[in-house]
């Protein structure tokens, strides 16, 4: 049976490649796929994606606002907040008044969140290591991404 058709429970084949075969929807479809191993893969850490990028940004970026790694990633400003909440009340981020912007935000790892991160990226190197194989290896993840580049 083809990626394109399936089966009912009535054995009676469903054709789908009216969706199947739309770009968007294979990467929606990849994204789902890659979203849920990630969250298999750091379970024992109890972190989600965003969770992970914000705190690698953060790392990357000590003292940066609120608002900047926010707009990097492209979540809103509500979602953030809540988010930030999540992170330092389990003490991996503080948040401290932004030099020459006294209303904003600078964010910053704690020395927990620094650990805690270093026990994250470990995973997430096993991880993309393991998306890697199943691209076809380094110089097919390289093209991947390339490609992907196209599209934004």
């Amino acid at each position: 049976m083809s990626a394109s058709v399936t089966a009912d429970a009535e054995d009676t084949l469903l054709r789908s490649e009216a969706t199947t075969e739309i770009v968007g929807y294979r990467l929606r479809r990849a994204q789902l796929s890659v979203f849920q191993r990630f969250i298999a893969a750091f379970e024992q850490l109890n972190l989600r994606p965003a969770e992970y990028s914000v705190l690698a940004l953060i790392a990357d970026n000590p003292g940066r606002k609120q608002t900047e790694i926010a707009e990097i990633l492209g979540i809103k400003r509500a979602n953030f907040v809540a988010l930030i909440n999540g992170l330092d009340s389990r003490g991996l981020t503080e948040r401290r008044v932004a030099r020459g912007d006294r209303r904003a935000n600078a964010l910053y790892l704690t020395e927990e969140g620094e650990r805690f991160l270093e026990r994250a990226r470990a995973v997430q190197a096993e991880f993309e290591a393991d998306c890697v194989e199943r691209l076809g290896g380094a110089e097919a993840r390289d093209t991947f991404v390339r490609m992907l580049d196209r599209l934004c």
